[in-house]
């Protein structure tokens, strides 16, 4: 039986926008280029080719055509192209959200940024704020380093201001270019394996307070973070001359499998719901075997997890604006009324939580 608990206040999500990249490019394709890339100096890569097939990943959503990762360039050159495209494209995201909201862009009052994948200072909100010409006095709030934990954090942010101030209309945004961060001539198991999931994402999302008139029956509960100590190797990156390395351990589904059915119903149990109140599982893909480790912890019938491995499927693993596009592929579908659970694990190793109510 769903138990319904009585909240003051309810920030909602109003809008949300992703992009789809002119060059979303097929995995076997992918696959191709890197066994080309890899074969000469890592003897591994033709044992672990396999690696790019047992993804399940269809379509990868780059922001470069695929020639692009076979030239030499250098940390700067990615960097600055980091810096371009995430401004270019998110520009074209927000552009998109304020419409479906409803909104004037100058009705912003916060503007969250959230990536992991390159270096801006003044940070990428300032330049958005800059082409955008949104309220010079709009509160800034980038966000950097939380990796694949970024998009359930940022909203779980964006909300907590909307609920402090039940005027505020704030923007969210994530932005992931992974692939830009590939060093060529790093011949590791893990830039290897790296190459097999990881893609590129731009979401961007409106959040109400609750003076505003909801046109959207998304609404935000309660959100929860929790840090796992000694765990620090588990993700996360090693910087390097050349640029950010990716640094990732196998024992993640591990992790999954240990803990996160009980920091799920922790959770709940804190809202007077179990885990069969909870409805729509709107969770950040990390890979098969992540999926795998969620399907065999939390041992849900039915395929719950259907939405995330689209996803994954039609995107790849676009580090923290996958679950925003996990969101917004609800959001265009349908969910079902009751309860939903954000879900994403990142580096630290920590996990990120937010708790919808539907309808």
């Amino acid at each position: 039986m769903v138990t319904y608990i009585q909240i003051n206040s309810m920030p909602f999500i109003s809008a949300i926008s992703k992009i789809d990249f002119p060059y979303k490019t097929e995995q076997q394709e992918v696959k191709k280029q890197a066994l080309e890339m890899f074969s000469a100096n890592f003897p591994e890569a033709n044992r672990l080719i396999f690696a790019f097939d047992n993804t399940e990943i269809v379509f990868r959503n780059f922001c470069q055509p695929l020639s692009y990762y076979n030239k030499p360039n250098t940390f700067e050159e990615r960097n600055d192209e980091y810096i371009r495209t995430t401004l270019g494209y998110s520009v074209l995201a927000i552009e998109e959200c304020v419409k479906k909201a409803g909104i004037d862009k100058n009705d912003i009052t916060d503007i969250l940024f959230v990536s992991t994948t390159g270096l801006a200072t003044p940070s990428m909100d300032a330049l958005i704020i800059n082409k955008l010409k949104l309220d010079p006095h709009i509160n800034r709030i980038p966000v950097w380093g939380l990796g694949c934990g970024g998009g359930v954090s940022g909203m779980a942010k964006a909300n907590t201001l909307a609920k402090a101030n039940p005027d505020a209309v704030v923007l969210l945004i994530a932005v992931e270019l992974c692939s830009l961060t590939l060093i060529k001539n790093d011949y590791s198991k893990s830039n290897f394996i790296g190459s097999s999931l990881f893609s590129d994402g731009v979401a961007a999302c409106i959040v109400k307070g609750d003076n505003h008139n909801a046109d959207s029956n998304v609404k935000y509960v309660a959100s929860s973070s929790k840090l796992y100590y000694d765990s620090l190797e588990v993700m996360g990156w090693d910087f390097k001359d050349t640029g950010f390395k990716v640094l990732f351990s196998k024992d993640i589904p591990t992790f999954i499998n240990e803990h996160i059915k009980e920091d799920i119903t922790g959770f709940l149990a804190k809202q007077n719901l179990e885990l069969s109140d909870i409805k729509n599982f709107v969770f950040h893909p990390g890979g098969k075997k992540v999926l795998d480790a969620y399907n065999d912890a939390l041992a849900i019938e039915g395929d719950f997890l259907q939405k995330t491995r689209e996803v994954m499927n039609d995107y790849g693993n676009m580090s923290s604006a996958t679950v925003l596009y996990v969101l917004e592929k609800f959001m265009s579908e349908g969910f079902e009324p009751g309860y939903g659970l954000m879900l994403a694990m990142g580096p630290g190793f920590s996990s990120e939580m937010v708790l919808l109510k539907i309808g």
